[in-house]
């Protein structure tokens, strides 16, 4: 009898996807979906976010909405809510991430470019705010000055099918011309990231760290009374002494790229941590990384190794953000 072929499932697709085809860009399946990691070269895309605008399709990322009095309640954890949630009173949530197209207009000329397609006041949006207007014709669009490259930016959520996700695609390729927009792909996303500083899921934050790890805990509230998941086990860590080991940045010195995975050495070649994130940093000229390494070493600043294959390659710790955007 003849060993059955397994049934590989089908790519997930946005609605761009012939666009993003028609425009030759190297697509890679990314967490079981069809998506672009570069069309003119990961470098080009990177620098024209970092000088200009990039546009990205982020479409594969989701939209959930929580509604109810008990809201904020439900959002202090997201594993927790899929588990508890169905038995808890006042709050619906709703999956409308199949409804919606998002896109990423990214970069100092953002503003500009995406101020031609609208009447909405874009400079009148905070930082992590949001507001509803008309986006090159399409009503009730969801504009949040948001993203994911380090730059200034918005985020913006349409109807996700294709007719319409292409009308404001094209519309916003066209109004970017003249500041030398570039379609943008997963890979100068990673790279404008990390440069920024911002972690990722899976790399610098897992089901294994916690923020106080992650130097995330500027986002905590632990002084307030208000609860959430985790907060009596933070407290007694910060009690005990403080974590264990810290995400550092790491700068290398000699010649060799740290990439996700590679051990991190001391002086005599004991390993004492492990890279999360690492890649050259395009706009900065040097090879950068994310590392955890034991709480001394980090406080210490001192010089570590990383593995590079058969190297050992000196890398130095540095500030993060290993890049800050100029302050208007």
């Amino acid at each position: 009898m003849s060993t059955p072929t397994p049934v590989i499932p089908a790519l997930k697709q946005t609605a761009l996807n012939a666009t993003h085809r028609r425009l030759k860009a190297k697509m890679v399946d990314f967490g079981g979906w069809d998506m672009p990691v570069e069309y003119s070269g990961l470098i080009a895309e990177h620098l024209a976010v970092r000088t200009a605008v990039g546009l990205f399709d982020v479409s594969h990322m989701g939209e959930i909405q929580f509604r109810g009095p008990n809201s904020l309640a439900a959002v202090q954890d997201h594993a927790w809510i899929r588990q508890q949630v169905g038995s808890m009173a006042g709050v619906h949530i709703s999956d409308y991430s199949s409804y919606y197209s998002q896109l990423a207009i990214q970069g100092p000329r953002a503003l500009e470019t995406l101020q031609k397609l609208t009447k909405v006041d874009l400079a009148a949006i905070k930082n992590y705010w949001f507001t509803w207007g008309q986006v090159a014709g399409v009503h009730n669009t969801l504009i949040a000055r948001t993203g994911y490259s380090g730059e200034d930016g918005f985020e913006i959520y349409i109807p996700s099918d294709m007719a319409t996700t292409e009308q404001v695609w094209n519309a916003i390729l066209e109004a970017g011309a003249e500041f030398g927009i570039l379609p943008c792909g997963l890979g100068a996303r990673n790279t404008l990231r990390l440069e920024a500083g911002m972690p990722l899921y899976g790399h610098e934050i897992t089901d294994e760290t916690n923020v106080l790890e992650t130097g995330l805990d500027r986002w905590l509230k632990l002084e307030k009374d208000s609860d959430f998941l985790g907060r009596s086990t933070l407290l007694a860590i910060k009690e005990s002494g403080g974590p264990a080991k810290k995400l550092v940045g790491l700068e290398m010195v000699d010649r060799g790229i740290a990439r996700d995975g590679y051990p991190v050495l001391n002086e005599a070649g004991d390993q004492i941590g492990i890279v999360t994130s690492g890649s050259p940093a395009p706009f900065l000229k040097t090879n950068i990384a994310y590392a955890y390494v034991p709480t001394t070493v980090a406080e210490s600043k001192e010089d570590v190794f990383v593995q590079v294959r058969a190297n050992k390659v000196r890398a130095k710790q540095v500030p993060t953000p290993f890049y800050k955007r100029p302050r208007k």
